[in-house]
């Protein structure tokens, strides 16, 4: 074999023996899962009628595959075994393709995973995302498919991490990614692995929303389950789906997790946690579900009312808010604008009252009585 090409094997070998960082490699293994086999968020197939309102169980949904809204096609039981099989050997590329249409999707599909796993190393790095960066770095050769590769990239991140990709800066071509959640304070949603867990909270306060606020924790689970998630069974991304359900999202404040009021065997249900009431809304929820079933929150008339409702007492809310806090503001500036008028009042009487004093003649001796 001729020595450059020794090299080139040796330093093949090298890059594939080299370690990787745990972060990187949870990061490599989700995005990779992702690009073996397109993501969806197989999120709680609920029933698309007007007068829905309660969770389908996995055998109803079959019988009524005809009137309820098709979901995109993934479970993270296949991100999952895509993830673990991330070792086997790929198929020669010297072997015949059978088209090459086909062709030509895989490796739009391979650049989409590389472009996933780059964005989500730079939110999780902080570093400024760039069309320039994306070019040069991941697309490279396939720049007339920019377009359709950020798109399908967008999108993964969306339905699986919870992130949204913006342009910043039109002119400069700079995006940001930003957490679904409104932090209502410091403690941002933690990132157990390295890697987002918004689009999994979106989908269980969907599952409680779906489910009039309230939602059985079976219920929770035979969505949990659909995707790939059981109890007891370490996911690569999310960990172990009851500890991050019932103890982190709990913790975290997003969830409640209770037992059902005089229940006997006890069972126990949850319900939104105050930060996800602070941080979203049951709008924004239907629209993360309505999307991820390609349709229209509007689709789903019973929960786009209710949804419609809450985001009718937000507004009444948030200016019920703003009017308290500029009539205490109003007030602060009378009190000080009184307690400073005051001031004056009193320093110009003094200052008054000191000029009589001094412009007073002097009282004539009193003379002495002989």
């Amino acid at each position: 074999m001729p020595r450059g090409q020794k090299s080139k094997l040796r330093a093949r070998e090298k890059r594939r023996q080299a370690p990787e960082k745990p972060q990187d490699l949870v990061s490599a293994q989700a995005t990779t899962a992702v690009g073996e086999v397109f993501p969806s968020l197989c999120c709680p197939h609920f029933n698309s009628s007007p007068t829905a309102g309660s969770y389908r169980a996995p055998q109803e949904r079959q019988r009524a595959t005809a009137t309820t809204t098709t979901p995109v096609p993934v479970s993270y039981t296949k991100l999952n075994e895509a993830a673990n099989n991330r070792g086997e050997e790929r198929p020669r590329s010297s072997q015949a393709q059978p088209t090459a249409v086909p062709f030509q999707r895989d490796l739009l599909d391979e650049k989409v995973v590389l472009l996933v796993h780059y964005l989500l190393r730079k939110y999780q790095k902080k570093e400024l995302i760039t069309k320039a960066g994306m070019l040069r770095n991941v697309i490279q050769m396939y720049r007339n498919q920019f377009h359709k590769i950020l798109k399908r990239a967008s999108d993964h991140l969306e339905l699986v991490f919870g992130l949204d990709l913006k342009e910043a800066d039109p002119n400069r071509h700079i995006y940001v990614l930003v957490n679904k959640l409104e932090p209502s304070y410091d403690a941002v949603l933690s990132d157990y692995g390295g890697v987002p867990k918004t689009g999994l909270l979106m989908t269980i306060l969907g599952v409680i929303f779906t489910n009039r606020n309230r939602a059985m924790e079976e219920q929770v689970w035979q969505t949990l389950n659909v995707m790939g998630l059981y109890e007891g069974r370490q996911h690569f991304i999310f960990g172990e789906p009851r500890k991050l359900i019932t103890k982190d999202f709990v913790k975290e404040k997003y969830l409640e997790y209770r037992q059902v009021p005089n229940s006997d065997p006890p069972r126990y249900e949850f319900l939104w946690g105050p930060r996800a009431h602070a941080e979203t809304s049951k709008m924004r929820v239907l629209e993360f579900l309505a999307k991820v079933h390609d349709t229209v929150p509007s689709a789903f008339p019973a929960w786009y009312e209710e949804a419609l409702k809450d985001e009718e007492e937000r507004a009444r809310a948030r200016a019920a808010a703003r009017a308290h806090t500029a009539a205490m503001a109003s007030a602060r500036a009378r009190a000080v604008t009184s307690a400073h008028s005051k001031a004056t009042t009193s320093a110009r009487s003094r200052a008054k009252t000191s000029v009589c004093t001094k412009a007073m003649p002097a009282a004539p001796p009193t003379p002495n009585k002989v």
